[in-house]
């Protein structure tokens, strides 16, 4: 647990703890406050109260530092200098900087690429050891695309997070600190019941559900090596660092090939996009809009209405983050 020493301590410490009571992780941030915190000490802070000097001495530009990064560092003060006022202590809230918009584009998989990459990670498990999570990705990368969850909520489930009698699993480990249920085709619970055989009379450790044949857990980051291995195997082309495909372009080509679906069956977007947004654990619908527009881009002739959709029903995304 981060230990906040200066003026400012037990007013961070009440406020994360309020934030966290309201379903918030609160990770990022935290670690945040503990910049700032050592940032109040080394500036000689000793009354209660960000000033306009201090703030904007804070949301100045660091050597080195990303715009995006700068603008969560602004942004967490901005939000602590609220929690000031109101409970207060007049504080100045800084100004946010430029908004920014990510200019990375998810790889979308075709059918075709999504056969091409389950195949391959078939072949990946016939020649792994027994700490290797090689035979693990065959069923974790169906996992992915056939649930849409993110790969820290699929690495984090326990056994007792996975009902195949009645086909669902148990989100708790959530990046959104909200606990939900996500519910697994026949086909996929099929997958899960014979992985999990496979691993019958294994002691797994801490009874993770994804583990290696020794019942060692399988990490986010063996999983992408893996990954990466597949999509060689199966001829996708990769673009280097920072271009994809990603393993988290699974939960992207999830969210786009489930609205074409939706739109294919006659579905109002306006009532079936909460439930797609619910079931992603998106906190709010505006962090589902750009599945909508990619959508929109992948199937022109499904979504012909998606823009006017979109600008009724979201707002602009001042900022982006990783959905």
């Amino acid at each position: 647990m981060i230990k906040y020493t200066g003026v400012y301590a037990r007013l961070l410490e009440q406020y994360i703890l309020f934030k966290r009571h309201l379903g918030y992780k609160f990770v990022d941030a935290a670690y945040t406050y503990a910049l700032f915190d050592r940032f109040s000490i080394e500036n000689g802070e000793a009354t209660i109260g960000i000033t306009k000097e201090l703030a904007e001495k804070w949301a100045t530009k660091r050597p080195n530092e990303s715009d995006s990064t700068r603008y969560r560092r602004v942004f967490y003060l901005a939000q602590f200098a609220n929690f000031l006022n109101v409970s207060g202590y007049p504080s100045h809230v800084p100004r946010l900087p430029r908004t920014y918009k990510t200019t990375f584009t998810p790889h979308i998989f075709s059918k075709t690429e999504l056969h091409s990459l389950f195949e391959a990670s078939d072949r990946l498990g016939t020649t792994c050891n027994m700490s290797s999570c090689a035979s693990v990705a065959p069923v974790l990368f169906r996992v992915l695309y056939g649930t849409g969850i993110r790969i820290g909520e699929a690495v984090a489930l326990k056994d007792r997070d996975a009902n195949l009698d009645e086909g669902y699993f148990v989100i708790r480990d959530s990046k959104n600190g909200q606990e939900r249920m996500v519910p697994l085709s026949n086909s996929l619970t099929t997958v899960c019941r014979r992985y999990r055989e496979s691993l019958r009379g294994v002691v797994v450790h801490g009874q993770h559900f994804f583990a290696a044949p020794n019942g060692s857990k399988c990490s986010a980051k063996a999983t992408y090596e893996w990954f990466r291995k597949a999509i060689w195997k199966a001829e996708i082309s990769h673009g280097g660092r920072g271009h994809g495909p990603r393993l988290h372009d699974l939960r992207h080509t999830f969210s786009v090939h489930s609205l074409a679906t939706m739109a294919e069956a006659g579905l109002d977007l306006y009532y079936s996009l909460p439930i797609l947004s619910k079931y992603l654990g998106h906190q709010s619908l505006e962090a589902t809009d750009r599945y909508v527009r990619l959508t929109s881009e992948m199937y022109p002739n499904v979504l012909s209405d998606v823009n006017k959709i979109c600008a009724y029903v979201f707002p602009e995304v001042a900022h982006h983050e990783t959905y």
